[in-house]
């Protein structure tokens, strides 16, 4: 953009901002990340891996798919070997779907031969670069493009991998014991913010819902379209899994008193801001995942809890330090055998990984309640001396 001139975008949202005398910022956010053609998601760019602006659990290592691929076998084999529906909402370039497939169709061939992978994906780039990544799995019949609503009665898993965190969230403060939100509005410098009264009842509803409610002064997220997602998912849903996979916490942890300003981030070439104003669309926008409210609701609608753990938890019952010992040991060079381990251990590692900031949900409908793979005790997993 040349220096001096605003983007469509901007301009788009400064006239919008100014036809309604301000906007809520979740109405910001859904502009900044999905406006048509130029919102962060939207247009053309590279978003994930070194020359993007952040990095995903598949686009570390294929492990991650791998192990995926092993808890999605033992879903299709509790409901039955039937036909199988893996439906992935939010798929990005297409390489978590790629990983599990993959691996199905060397280890699993019974079950990828009666899989049907449904992407649902709203940014027409994203799904340009699934289908040229995709292509053999395509080819073999395995994978269609829908909406959310076109799986009406599906048997299966629905499966997003670090999508609840870029939905549009309210922000939301409390003084003088009353709830107000954010408000975005045309400043002499550009965007600027205003507090007034919440813009929806459903704010009020959603702390009453987890039995929280921030503390005064503080500043937090509410993800309004999380539990609409989530209901609209039990809604489709006729049989089967939901595997829910992203950062964030528990809702006494998300609003604890000490959280003073929030969650909300920005990511732009693997730098973080708290500035969603500038770059405006083109950096990514955040806010940790309340994995109590999509409990809840989920609850609401059919769908019962049967997992909730850690990232490192989750693939550590998966098999995890078997799959990385295994790759060592097909690995002859010890200095790409090192490499591999460390670039492993970000999946698992609380510190500078992924390990404990990513959360895992599996929840069901319609299902006895099963034994898990992933529900494996670390304590029960034989950890040979020296592996880490």
């Amino acid at each position: 953009m040349i220096a001096g001139q605003e983007s469509e975008l901007i301009l788009k949202l400064q006239q919008q901002i100014d036809a309604s005398a301000g906007i809520t910022f979740a109405e910001f956010m859904e502009q900044a990340l999905y406006s048509p053609d130029d919102g962060y998601y939207t247009s053309k760019r590279t978003r994930i891996g070194k020359k993007g602006d952040f990095f995903t659990s598949s686009s570390v290592h294929s492990c991650f798919g791998q192990l995926i691929a092993r808890q999605l076998e033992q879903m299709w084999r509790i409901l039955g070997q039937d036909s199988f529906v893996v439906a992935e909402q939010g798929a990005g370039e297409g390489y978590l779907c790629l990983d599990i497939l993959d691996a199905l169709e060397k280890d699993f061939p019974e079950f990828y031969a009666r899989l049907e992978y449904r992407l649902i994906e709203l940014s027409p780039d994203n799904r340009h670069r699934q289908k040229q990544l995709l292509k053999s799995h395509l080819a073999a019949g395995r994978i269609l493009w829908c909406e959310l609503e076109d799986l009406k009665d599906m048997q299966g898993c629905i499966i997003s991998n670090e999508l609840i965190d870029a939905f549009p969230v309210h922000l939301i403060e409390k003084h003088a014991g009353e709830l107000q939100e954010v408000y975005v509005v045309n400043g002499e410098n550009g965007f600027a913010e205003e507090l007034r009264p919440v813009s929806t009842a459903l704010i009020n509803e959603y702390f009453q819902r987890i039995g929280i409610e921030p503390a005064a002064g503080n500043r937090c997220e509410v993800n309004l379209a999380a539990c609409d997602w989530m209901q609209r998912v039990a809604a489709v849903l006729g049989r089967g899994f939901v595997l829910t996979i992203d950062y964030g916490f528990l809702a006494e942890e998300l609003y604890a008193p000490y959280r003073h300003t929030g969650t909300l981030l920005c990511y732009h070439q693997h730098q973080t801001n708290e500035n969603p104003y500038q770059r405006v669309g083109l950096q990514d926008i955040t806010a940790h995942v309340d994995f109590t409210s999509l409990q809840a609701v989920g609850c609401q609608y059919g769908l019962e809890t049967l997992y909730f753990g850690q990232q490192y938890q989750f693939l550590m019952g998966l098999g995890f330090l078997e799959m990385l010992m295994e790759m060592e040991c097909r690995e002859t060079d010890p200095q790409k055998a090192q490499a591999l381990r460390m670039n492993l251990k970000t999946l698992i590692l609380p510190e500078g990984g992924m390990g404990e900031s990513f959360k895992v949900l599996v929840q069901g409908k319609n299902i006895s309640a099963p034994e898990l793979l992933c529900a494996k005790r670390i304590q029960d997993i034989k950890i040979p001396p020296g592996s880490f």
